[in-house]
């Protein structure tokens, strides 16, 4: 593996134009490179930081096969720089790269708490459960410093509205206050997205996130805290992590899961380059051997959008996915994920309190 590729840090090893740009440019070797002159060394990507200003926070679904109606997602890329993120596309919406671009150049909600109050405040406002985690990850670094997302749970809070969280973040712990305030009326609950319970493995693959130590204490703290909460092995990657399947539901059991829930990998658009190209970066002698199995689970092809299949796959090796974690579950005496029955009644909009 030539090491000069792998940006540390970084899940992406390329910044490849996105779909829909008319002039994309291709990095030329011209002799520049070898000069030692510090002031042509090009620096490895830092992350930015870009306000982007907020209309409509809330943003609303109706796909047959996603749990949810209704989401915020605070921030638009995601510094955890997972290699197989379905979200990386939507950077291209951007006039940016789904690669590198997409986990250094981040966009943070602006007046999150007043554009949800405008949401909530509307005539005819439908209370639903709000989804946040399921385009890119409400607790990756940056919420340390901008707490867009607490401001978020803040204001929820206020309104007594439903929550469901989706997150690889062991920063989610900070908000437990709120969390447990929310989960006590039966307004909150929290999936934990483990991936892996290998280190090195996790430093490739999805290199800013929490370890899988730590994602197993949020684990066990949130159940202590009687949060509901339960694990996601998500994505399930044929002959990566697909070993580890017992172990993790094993280990989400003696953490305090209520339950366990898997999605099949997904390489949507500009993300199945970049994931063969991951590939080839960290496993060169499987990479072949993984895209194959994955063309197997889409029916041919490396990426099946159909509902109702896309998180699944089909197929022998779908099958025998689904079995083993049928089986790991009824082990640990464990249930699927289903779709989160949270309390809408209690919901209050500032002019029923006014008045």
């Amino acid at each position: 593996m030539d090491e000069k590729r792998v940006v540390k840090g970084r899940g992406a090893i390329s910044n490849p134009a996105g779909r829909f740009e008319t002039m994309p440019s291709t990095a030329t070797a011209d002799g520049w490179d070898r000069i030692e002159d510090e002031a042509f060394v090009v620096p490895d990507p830092r992350t930015t930081f870009t306000p982007d200003q907020t209309r409509d926070i809330i943003a609303t679904n109706n796909s047959p096969d996603i749990p949810f109606g209704q989401s915020v997602n605070p921030y638009k890329g995601c510094e955890h720089g997972c290699v197989y993120c379905y979200a990386r596309p939507t950077h291209a919406f951007l006039d940016l790269s789904p690669g590198l671009d997409f986990e250094t150049r981040i966009f943070y909600k602006t007046g999150p708490a007043e554009r949800l109050r405008e949401a909530f405040d509307r005539p005819g406002y439908e209370c639903r459960t709000l989804a946040m985690g399921t385009n890119t990850d409400p607790y990756q670094p940056g919420e340390k410093h901008y707490r867009v997302t607490r401001r978020v749970l803040e204001t929820l809070l206020e309104y007594r509205h439903p929550v469901s969280i989706v997150t690889k973040g062991a920063l989610i712990l900070r908000d437990l206050d709120i969390l447990t305030t929310l989960a006590a009326e039966g307004l909150a609950s929290v999936a934990i997205s483990i991936t892996t319970l290998d280190n090195e493995l996790k430093t490739k693959l999805e290199p800013r996130t929490a370890s899988p130590g730590a994602r197993l204490r949020a684990v066990r703290a949130l159940a202590e805290a009687s949060v509901p909460v339960g694990v996601m092995v998500a994505p399930v990657i044929p002959f990566i992590n697909d070993h580890e399947i017992e172990e993790i539901v094993a280990k989400s059991a003696d953490a305090g899961a209520g339950s366990v829930g898997y999605v099949m990998l997904r390489l949507p658009y500009e993300v199945k380059d970049l994931f063969a190209e991951w590939l080839a970066e960290h496993y060169p002698q499987k990479a072949e051997r993984v895209l194959n199995r994955v063309r197997d689970l889409r029916g041919g092809k490396v990426y099946d959008a159909e509902w109702g299949v896309r998180m699944r796959g089909k197929g022998i090796y779908a099958d025998l996915i689904a079995r083993r974690f049928e089986l790991a579950l009824r082990k640990h005496q464990l249930a699927e994920p289903r779709r989160t029955e949270l309390r809408t009644d209690l919901f209050r909009a500032r002019q029923s309190v006014l008045f």
